[in-house]
């Protein structure tokens, strides 16, 4: 995380930000002919995508039917799927066949990423008592704590079973890290540092943990997985995870900003979520800087009543949310700046490199 902790210094004093500075400096051209641009592309990974749907299904079927249900309860195609969207598009880039071809063991790579993640957010339900997720009552809402948590259970259980029919070292100990990365996310939200500069790398950690890491080690285990000839595959993984943890932060980083700025239909669950769970986020750490009082908050961890309330009042007088959108662009423009050291292909690689250039810009214009 020695990435993290340079940027973390760097940013946490920086606040002038370019308004006309509206998507990344890739050469793109406008939004709406960028997307047409690569319609066929988009087309492509969208078929993967129903493929992992139809897989996910397939694997979490068993006999026990509320198991049975519950375990598929937040695989309704209803969520953003940017895990395996990602994942798909870096594994095709790294395939030289017609095409570019997606392997079998790289489409599971993506249907691990997004039954990892989920099997997270049930847990997460249950850790914070959240009672929406992806605009319906959370699992443990419907069916009750004790069920939700087995059910996230079974879900890493048949995610290790898949795992390991892959049968590559290499992938197997970088998907490990991920659900890892995760618990330690988890524990760190459960405590709140002293200083701002603690607090602020604190944040920075948990958010590679919970978010990132996920994005980084299944990038360079779809990476790994490929079939790119007479080049050094094992440093294009390691850029291809070099991209997928800036992309995470970048990711993590907007969904923070939209926790303090969207309406709980826009995001389909509570909005200042954060806040209400205690959490410190970056529109606040910022803000923090600019309105001391907003510290006391923090270390009481908003449990006080009107503490949510002034708290979101000081963000909005601050400049701490556009100090957000302008980290999240860090992290953005060097994820694109990643895939300019990749090769350059006759075979059709480039147009899905794009198209993780395209995402990486979208997830800076998203509202929700």
């Amino acid at each position: 995380m020695f990435t993290i902790r340079r940027l973390s210094k760097q940013f946490l004093t920086c606040s002038v930000i370019s308004r006309s500075y509206r998507y990344l400096s890739v050469g793109a051209a406008s939004h709406k002919t960028a997307t047409e641009e690569l319609q066929p592309t988009i087309n492509i990974i969208k078929e993967d995508l129903q493929l992992i749907h139809r897989d996910i299904l397939q694997h979490l079927g068993c006999y026990e039917q509320e198991l049975n249900e519950l375990a598929k309860y937040h695989f309704d195609a209803k969520g953003k799927l940017i895990r395996p969207m990602i994942i798909c598009t870096m594994a095709r880039s790294f395939n030289q066949q017609q095409d570019n071809f997606l392997h079998e063991n790289q489409r599971c790579i993506a249907t691990l990423g997004e039954m990892i993640h989920t099997a997270s957010l049930i847990h997460d339900d249950v850790v914070d008592s959240s009672d929406r997720r992806r605009g319906k009552p959370a699992a443990a809402v419907q069916w009750g704590p004790k069920k939700a948590v087995l059910a996230g259970d079974y879900i890493l259980g048949i995610s290790s079973v898949l795992l390991a029919r892959i049968g590559n070292s290499d992938v197997v100990s970088l998907l490990a890290r991920v659900i890892q990365d995760l618990v330690r996310g988890e524990f760190m939200q459960l405590s709140t540092k002293e200083s701002d500069a603690e607090q602020f790398q604190d944040y920075l950690n948990k958010t590679f943990c919970k978010t990132a890491s996920l994005f980084a080690n299944t990038c360079k285990a779809a990476a790994l997985l490929g079939n790119l000839r007479d080049i050094n595959l094992n440093q294009l993984a390691d850029y291809a995870y070099e991209f997928g943890k800036n992309f995470g932060m970048a990711f993590q980083l907007i969904d923070d900003l939209l926790d303090v700025t969207s309406t709980d239909d826009d995001l389909g669950k509570p909005a200042t979520a954060d806040l209400k769970l205690g959490l410190s986020t970056a529109p606040v750490l910022f803000a923090s800087q600019q309105f001391p009082e907003l510290q006391t908050l923090i270390l009481r961890r908003f449990s006080e009543s009107g503490d949510i309330e002034r708290a979101v009042e000081l963000i909005d007088q601050s400049d701490g949310k556009a100090r957000t959108y302008h980290l999240a662009q860090q992290y953005a423009n060097e994820a694109c700046r990643i895939l300019s050291e990749f090769p350059q292909s006759s075979n059709g690689s480039n147009r899905f490199l794009n198209y993780l250039i395209y995402l990486t810009q979208s997830t800076l214009e998203r509202r929700h």
